[in-house]
């Protein structure tokens, strides 16, 4: 079962790939929802040898940095062997 946890923003890493997909748009659309409501969606961390690396939620962690939040609310989430 995932617990929701409270991790700073500035220990979390986005890998190199998953940086070319930021949609500027989307991440506006989203900090303003969040605005209004709050973060509603947790993202997914995994750990790393310093601090986390960024699984799921690329364009809710923008959209908190854009609004200048220095937390996320996420799921620590073990990596997976394929």
């Amino acid at each position: 079962m995932l617990i929701k946890q409270i991790f700073p923003i500035s220990d979390v890493r986005v890998p190199a790939k998953r940086k070319k997909s930021l949609d500027p748009v989307k991440v506006q659309e989203i900090a303003e929802d969040m605005l209004e409501n709050g973060q509603t969606t947790p993202i997914r961390l995994r750990s790393a040898k310093t601090g986390f690396v960024l699984i799921e939620g690329f364009h809710r962690l923008e959209a908190l940095r854009s609004l200048g939040e220095d937390m996320v609310e996420g799921y620590l989430v073990r990596a997976q062997l394929h």
